[in-house]
């Protein structure tokens, strides 16, 4: 049997209670040994002129899951090339622990506009993918890829539902600085 890690990955800013909250779920409800939440030094589907500097993010995203047994923090993404493309980093994560599995950790709004992420067909082909609730997403699990050939398209129905998210964390920031 392999070692299970999911991989949550974000810009995480700001990192805020519900990515907190979702990571301990994960690790708590599903079959993964460790998740790793894999801070993003630049999305490819986000400005990144809007992002705080990676290692603040990554600084802060490191103390928010310090005491949460089989939640780490990491950098993986930092050394690779930009803009960071999920299929390039599970690529380069297999290739630098070939005896893990991987799982895919992504918001019911992801899924949504998955066929928009390059290579999705070869994600959806190579790695379980774990979809929990998102406050606004699509309902029904509809999705342009819902009916493709998956590895497993798991839906985390019971994974509690964290009403914030960081773009409204950012606005209520901007709304109180003079």
């Amino acid at each position: 049997m392999s070692f299970r890690v999911g991989i949550y990955g974000g810009s995480f800013n700001p990192v805020h209670f519900g990515h907190v909250g979702l990571a301990k779920w994960v690790i708590e409800h599903t079959d993964l040994d460790e998740l790793w939440l894999l801070v993003s030094p630049n999305n490819p589907l986000k400005p990144a002129s809007m992002l705080a500097p990676e290692q603040e993010r990554l600084a802060a995203v490191r103390e928010a899951v310090k005491d949460i047994p089989g939640v780490i923090a990491s950098d993986f993404e930092f050394a690779l090339p930009r803009p960071s493309y999920t299929a390039n980093t599970l690529r380069e994560l297999q290739k630098k622990y070939p005896d893990y599995e991987f799982t895919l950790v992504i918001g019911e709004d992801n899924l949504a506009i998955f066929d928009r992420w390059r290579e999705y067909e070869y994600i959806l082909t190579n790695f379980r993918i774990f979809v929990y609730p998102r406050h606004h997403a699509i309902t029904n699990h509809q999705s342009p890829i819902t009916n493709h050939k998956s590895k497993c398209l798991c839906f985390l129905k019971d994974a509690p539902y964290f009403d914030i998210s960081s773009t409204e964390l950012r606005s209520r920031r901007q709304a109180t600085e003079p």
